[in-house]
């Protein structure tokens, strides 16, 4: 029996699932994540420029290089273990190193990824993170009072998640040296993958959280021109009953609002869309670590839900207006079209009445000029039979006067016959 052939893309498809793996981190360890994201103005992301950029951070510690085509790679790169990936618009470097420095989140940790190869990346750092992580105190106390030094209280997240596996700390705030800080507490029990799987989650959270923020500048700047359009918008479409406004110079005003709109809605609509998916993300993997509040403290979604989901549904209602906006415009040239057609009805009614009116007249002139054509006709038509009949009544002594006299009814009614047969034959 012949072997049944795969689908070409199968086992690519199914090694997809397990394209990136978590690390595997032991306590106590801390990690470097950089984010590298191109300029907004560019079309395309050169992914040959950032292949190139890490194969020069490679070949600085004479680490093996991923294979062509590769998005995504991870190996030993001295004594920190190096994962990379390459995303839709940006691009991602892990480090994670044994132990921690003396110093909590020692600046020196991020040499890993030296200032002369950052000033070479082929885009801007959207994100730089620190993580240190140690064994959770036996003394809760201890841990607060480490946390209460290291971040801004004001601002502090601390949740315990997976079950109390571990607990997690930020203050989302850029520290001086420019990096975001994280710390990761760990239950003696935890295992290495799962730490891997929370230090991860912290970068993504911190990473798609950055991302989706871009389009709450975009939104602020929509904002502004939407503030300009409205006015317009809204004058146009209560205007448009008034009789004094020609509908073409209408239709012209119309006309450049919807294409603004339109205009705006191209070089919007791919941010917001970004947005929203990042959003939905961000919520996700916060999700996903089953928070538990820690004395008191506000959880990581609380302080989304209080600092990050305003900027988000400032950026959606921005989307919905410019949405609405455009649906207004379409609506008015639908109006518009509406009464411009009412008012081409009735100039052609007036010119069907105007036509039946000429056509009427035409009727009584032809009716006139038939009525002189019988006389006419006739009065030739009486001559001529008077010149060929009089020979012959003179001879039984009827004068001409009598004869035209006798022949001029019949020569009018056998005229007026013709005419009326000949006009019956065409209608």
């Amino acid at each position: 029996m012949p072997k049944i052939k795969d689908h070409p893309l199968r086992y690519e498809l199914v090694n997809e699932l397990h394209a990136r793996p978590f690390p595997t981190l032991t306590v106590p360890c801390h990690a470097v994540y950089v984010a590298i994201k191109e300029p907004d103005h560019a079309v395309n992301r050169d992914h040959s420029a950032d292949r190139s950029h890490l194969l020069t951070l490679l070949d600085r510690h004479g680490s093996a290089h991923p294979p062509p085509g590769a998005t995504h790679f991870s190996g030993q790169m001295g004594r920190h273990a190096l994962k990379w990936e390459s995303h839709t618009e940006f691009v991602t470097y892990s480090a994670f190193g044994s132990g921690v420095s003396a110093r909590a989140f020692d600046p020196a940790e991020a040499d890993i990824f030296p200032e002369d190869w950052l000033a070479d990346a082929p885009g801007t750092r959207l994100t730089s993170v620190l993580i240190r992580v140690e064994e959770l105190p036996e003394d809760e106390a201890e841990m607060l009072a480490k946390l209460e030094a290291w971040f801004e209280p004001e601002s502090l997240a601390v949740s315990r998640v997976v079950d109390g596996a571990a607990v997690i700390a930020g203050d989302f705030r850029i520290d001086p040296a420019g990096h975001m800080r994280f710390a990761v507490f760990v239950e003696k029990a935890a295992g290495a993958r799962r730490v891997g799987r929370i230090v991860q989650r912290l970068c993504e959270v911190e990473t798609y959280r950055a991302m989706s923020m871009l389009g709450l500048r975009k939104a602020r700047g929509l904002s502004a021109a939407l503030n300009t359009l409205d006015p317009q918008l809204s004058r146009l479409i209560a205007g448009m009953n008034r009789t004094e406004q020609s509908p073409d110079a209408v239709l012209h005003t119309l006309l450049e609002i919807s294409s603004e709109l339109e205009s705006l809605a191209v070089q919007f609509s791919f941010r917001f869309a970004a947005t929203e998916a990042y959003e939905a993300i961000v919520n996700q993997r916060i999700s996903v670590l089953r928070e538990a509040r820690v004395s008191g403290r506000q959880s990581f979604g609380e302080f989304m839900m209080r600092r990050y989901d305003p900027a988000m549904r400032t950026v959606k209602s921005v989307d919905a207006r410019l949405r609405s906006m455009a649906d207004r415009a379409t609506r008015a040239a639908e109006l518009l079209r509406t009464r411009v057609d009412v008012e081409r009805s009735a100039q052609n009614q007036r010119l069907l009445a105007s036509m039946d009116a000429r056509a009427d007249l035409q009727l009584r002139l032809q009716t006139t000029v038939e009525g002189l054509s019988v006389v006419a006709i006739s009065y030739y038509a009486v001559n001529l039979l008077g010149y060929i009949a009089y020979p012959l009544t003179e001879l039984v002594g009827v004068s001409k006067g009598l004869t035209l006299a006798l022949l001029a009814p019949l020569v009018i009614l056998g005229v007026w016959g013709m005419v009326r047969g000949i006009r019956k034959k065409f209608h």
